[in-house]
């Protein structure tokens, strides 16, 4: 996810030494591109935005089933279609700080191992890119919210916590989109840094 040029845009609460009781604090940084014709190259977005510790991923489930309205529509799937969804929530620290639900169409990833449990060596990037979908562009839309109940379970959240929605749409080069990545983050645990060329 990176930031190039000059420009630069930060979303940021109190300073990380202020947060009382946070046990994990995650600088994020907005889309970094893979190495040039490698894809899914290079460290994991996870593991950059922590500063160098070790995050823990825990894989939850993949199946088949149906995507939110907006997920659809983004994929292109028509109605009674369902998506390949993968879930993982990761952790820092001991601490949960993320959970990640990533839709694609599961008619076009039916019988790869993006729809087992470990997608191999570069991820799903990478078996896209296999399947002639490579992602080339992506589109990200950020806004907060309160957790639902299992959000608040399965991020250990404290009461009133909210939580910061980040979806990340995967286009082709011809403007497919392939996946719909949304990343539900304790915000108490995130910091979100961007930077972006001046025009």
């Amino acid at each position: 996810m990176p930031g190039e040029g000059a420009g630069q845009l930060r979303a940021e609460g109190p300073p990380a030494e202020a947060r009382e009781g946070a046990a994990a604090i995650v600088r994020r940084r907005g889309i970094r591109r893979p190495a040039a014709g490698v894809p899914g190259a290079g460290r994991p977005v996870q593991e950059d935005d922590a500063g160098g510790r070790e995050p823990v991923a825990e894989f939850l489930s993949v199946g088949d089933e149906p995507a939110p309205p907006a997920v659809s529509a983004a994929l292109g799937l028509a109605e009674g279609v369902t998506a390949c969804v993968r879930r993982r929530r990761f952790l820092l620290d001991g601490k949960p700080v993320m959970l990640a639900a990533s839709y694609l169409d599961a008619v076009l990833v039916a019988g790869t191992p993006i729809a087992e449990p470990d997608p191999g060596p570069g991820g799903i990037p990478a078996r896209l890119a296999e399947l002639g979908h490579e992602p080339a562009r992506f589109l990200e839309e950020i806004r907060s919210r309160m957790p639902s109940p299992e959000e608040t379970d399965r991020l250990g959240l404290a009461a009133g916590t909210p939580v910061v929605l980040v979806r990340r749409t995967a286009f082709t080069a011809d403007g497919r989109a392939v996946e719909v990545k949304e990343m539900v983050l304790d915000a108490s645990s995130y910091v979100l840094q961007y930077e972006f060329d001046t025009l």
